[in-house]
């Protein structure tokens, strides 16, 4: 893979992961929308298949990380670092762009909305306990790093292309057992891309980015994929 192809995979593979999970967010939150008060399953199920549809698209581009925790974990695991910053840069990108395009979608149901939507954009607490708030991303985090890597041991499914459906069934399965608290960040750019474009887009009665929560889903996806991949050293 050279630079060029890692950086479009990953632009492309988050762009089209936020676009259809806020897309979710979006269609089950906003006034005016078909899919209004469609519910938890429904979002979880989504999420799950936004994974599929940007791993599929660019798994031969870029292996298909798009996720800093991801990232990271393989890094760690494998040794090599070098192409970390591309990789990042490229996945903060795309999570921007897959929320404006989200945005874009449903402008008249933003504006019909008329009120708070962060929840469409960003992760946000059930009840605000910062230590809480933080291990429950590290475990939910390192529970999708973990089996990421550990399926990646069988070379089987990465031929035939049956490992991006079984993560894109882990991340629905994380949704339903571990996201109820914080609503399951599990990757710092699906969060942070998009809060920045809640913060940035005229969105009539929007309210605030609360930013002060912003480093959570940031920091604990980082260590929960930091220790994934010092756990799969340790027993690989």
């Amino acid at each position: 893979m050279t630079d060029k192809t890692i950086f479009f995979g990953e632009l492309i593979g988050t762009t089209l992961l936020v676009l259809l999970g806020n897309g979710v967010c979006a269609a089950v939150t906003l006034a005016k929308s078909k899919a209004r008060d469609a519910g938890w399953l429904a979002i979880t199920f989504g999420w799950g298949l936004a994974v599929l549809a940007g791993a599929y698209a660019s798994a031969p581009l870029s292996g298909a990380h798009l996720n800093p925790a991801v990232t990271l974990g393989i890094a760690i695991q494998t040794g090599e670092w070098s192409k970390v910053p591309l990789y990042l840069s490229a996945q903060l990108i795309g999570a921007f762009l897959g929320a404006v395009l989200c945005w874009l979608t449903y402008l008249g149901q933003f504006r019909a909305h008329n009120g708070q939507v962060l929840g469409v954009f960003s992760t946000g607490p059930e009840i605000r306990n910062t230590a809480q708030n933080l291990i429950t991303e590290v475990i939910a985090t390192f529970v999708l790093v973990f089996v990421i890597l550990a399926t990646g041991q069988t070379k089987g499914l990465a031929v035939s292309g049956t490992g991006v459906l079984v993560v894109a069934l882990l991340v629905v399965g994380i949704g339903l057992s571990l996201g109820g608290p914080t609503g399951y960040a599990i990757n710092p750019v699906r969060d942070l891309g998009p809060r920045i474009a809640h913060a940035v887009l005229p969105i009539p009665g929007k309210g605030g980015s609360d930013w002060g929560y912003a480093w959570i889903p940031v920091l604990g996806p980082l260590l929960g994929g930091a220790a994934a991949g010092l756990v799969d050293i340790a027993v690989f």
